[in-house]
């Protein structure tokens, strides 16, 4: 058998890969794009095929496939092109997808990539001649009916971002949430100092650290379901320019329903067809709650990091378990790894903000934004190493984390910062003199009022009392 067949688009023969799914229009995008050897993400590609899915379902029910216009399709093709479709859905087909990202910047290629793989499949279910030149399940005609690339890429797009938020990023962010509360309410009878501009400052429990790490965490769930609120309105519908040319008035909201209920995520129908396709401001503002998302990550497990620091000559107010030897010269070091690794995930979720800023802001003029396949790809690339960063901080650092109580008690007694709770009782220039003094002495608080009769033992003991600093009191 030949290694190539041969294909015919509108400008001619083309040579395709003998065996493949995919036809002319296809191949020629793989001949025209050898830039990154980066194919559009399985998740993506999933998308639309349930895009398809939903947009023949509606033109079934619509009497449009087996009506009277041009190559009307028996109920059996049809069925043929669904299950088509939702194998595409399903991850059969994912290797039949291999033009790069970087692309015509409407993703046509890929839209008809989808197109000729779902009819190709459906006419071998149907028992046909995949490889022959009429095609009784057409690409354009069929699977492609009452659309244009212009509205189903970046509603796939769109179903993509909000069903990977809704089943990965959010399960994953909740369980971190979780778990730092459980350490919260665990910790919360150990009492270690507290530190601002990285100085010493009054004491706080070790739980109530942790319990304003979880408090973040619990609002960036709230960021991640923003962030689904900012895609939800779905352009199908709107055909090449918003105008809905070529289909049915009913489209749009048809097929936005039936993706609201295979994925249970609330899509609907673009209020306005022309500035949803022209416009990709939900996909800037979703990735922007990505963005805030990141920085608080970043800031957790940073966070955790330096509490983690030693173990002999830091912090070491928190055991990181040790996962991997840290060094190539100094036998027995352990590093935070699995910290650094969540930070360099938040370095390049922050750095494709500004790849999707930018596409929003200067990647589509009148009716049509020409950046959506890397604003695809990048969005989802964020969502996949969010989820998955979460998910592996949680199971190999925080899970197995200890709190070193020795470590976080041992520093108290000795802060300067001490001092402050004797405001009240001698004013805060004496308090000032005697945190100096201390300094100086190498004396701690307590032993320098002690000395010096500041106040009656009862009192400063009262006034002392590393717990009653770590709440206020009337």
């Amino acid at each position: 058998m030949s290694e190539f067949r041969t294909e015919r688009d509108s400008m001619g023969d083309v040579q395709v890969p003998a065996e493949a799914y995919f036809g002319a229009q296809t191949q020629r995008a793989v001949e025209n794009f050898p830039i990154s050897g980066w194919e559009l993400p399985p998740d993506l590609i999933h998308a639309m095929g349930r895009v398809k899915y939903a947009c023949g379902v509606a033109n079934r029910d619509l009497g449009k496939l087996t009506g009277t216009g041009k190559n009307p399709l028996s109920d059996e093709q049809v069925a043929a092109m669904l299950e088509s479709c939702q194998e595409v859905a399903d991850g059969q087909f994912d290797d039949q997808f291999p033009i790069d990202v970087f692309q015509t910047g409407s993703g046509t290629s890929s839209n008809m990539n989808a197109n000729e793989v779902i009819a190709n499949r459906a006419i071998e279910l149907l028992g046909g001649d995949r490889f022959a030149t009429a095609k009784p399940v057409h690409p354009n005609d069929h699977v492609n009916m009452g659309q244009s690339t212009n509205d189903t890429f970046p509603t796939a797009i769109h179903v993509a971002v909000g069903t990977a938020i809704q089943n990965d990023l959010i399960p994953g962010l909740q369980r971190f949430a979780d778990e730092l509360q459980s350490k919260a309410d665990a910790w919360d009878n150990i009492i270690k100092i507290g530190r601002t501009h990285l100085a010493d400052a009054t004491p706080l429990r070790l739980g109530q650290e942790f319990g304003a790490f979880a408090r973040q965490l619990t609002l960036s769930i709230g960021r991640a379901k923003k962030a689904i609120e900012a895609v939800l309105e779905l352009p199908v519908g709107g055909t090449a320019v918003g105008s809905g040319i070529n289909t049915h008035p009913e489209f749009g909201s048809r097929v936005a329903a039936v993706l609201a209920e295979v994925t249970e995520v609330r899509f609907i129908e673009a209020v306005n067809h022309f500035e949803g396709n022209a416009q990709r401001d939900g996909l800037v503002e979703c990735h922007g709650q990505l963005r805030a998302i990141a920085s608080t990550l970043f800031n957790v497990s940073n966070n955790i990091r330096w509490l983690g620091s030693g173990p002999r000559c830091g912090f070491y107010e928190v055991k990181i378990p040790d996962l991997q030897p840290g060094s190539s010269i100094m036998p027995g070091k352990v590093n935070p790894v699995m910290c650094e690794s969540m930070m360099q995930v938040c370095a390049r979720v922050m750095g494709n903000d500004q790849t999707i800023a930018m596409s929003g802001a200067t990647g589509g003029q009148f009716q049509l934004n020409i950046m959506m396949p890397v604003m695809g790809q990048t969005t989802l690339e964020s969502i996949k190493l969010l989820s998955n960063s979460c998910s592996a901080f949680v199971e190999y650092c925080l899970l197995n984390m200890e709190a070193n109580t020795e470590a976080c008690e041992s520093s108290v007694e000795k802060s300067l910062s001490m001092v402050t709770s004797l405001n009240p009782h001698i004013g805060y220039e004496k308090a000032s003199a005697l945190a100096k003094e201390a300094f100086k002495s190498g004396k701690t608080i307590r032993e320098l009022c002690t000395e010096q009769s500041i106040l009656p033992p009862d009192v400063l003991k009262k006034a002392l009392d590393p717990f009653s600093m770590t709440e206020p009191h009337a």
